[in-house]
């Protein structure tokens, strides 16, 4: 189970920079700001017309695909945990002692005073 959670966890982590590339890439409404300075003017040519809807597609899938794999992976972890065995010193073990009252002490008697 950890080796597929840990494959997912990287399969995150390339659609997390892929996800910020495509965002980066994307031509502002206002034909400025990063998405110009970032190659902007180069995906139109790549990718011709449609490149909005291109760029747009792939954001709205790289989205999707970034919520579904976190909540799986949120799931995974969470079945892990629950249903982990626990190894040798893995997991603080568990001991039951009996609530153990301090034994009255008597106070100590007042030194006695001289007349």
């Amino acid at each position: 189970m950890s080796i597929l959670l840990s494959i997912l966890t990287v399969v995150l982590i390339v659609i997390s920079i892929f996800l910020i590339l495509v965002v980066l890439a994307q031509k502002a409404k206002t034909d400025g700001g990063v998405g110009g300075a970032l190659g902007g003017g180069m995906t139109e040519a790549t990718f011709g017309a449609d490149t909005g809807n291109v760029l747009s597609k792939a954001t709205i899938n790289a989205a999707i695909a970034f919520f579904i794999l976190s909540f799986v992976l949120y799931l995974g972890y969470i079945y892990q945990r629950k249903h982990a065995v626990a190894a040798a010193g893995s997991a603080l073990p568990t001991i039951s002692a009996p609530a153990v009252t301090p034994a009255a002490t008597p106070a100590p008697a007042a030194p006695a005073k001289k007349p």
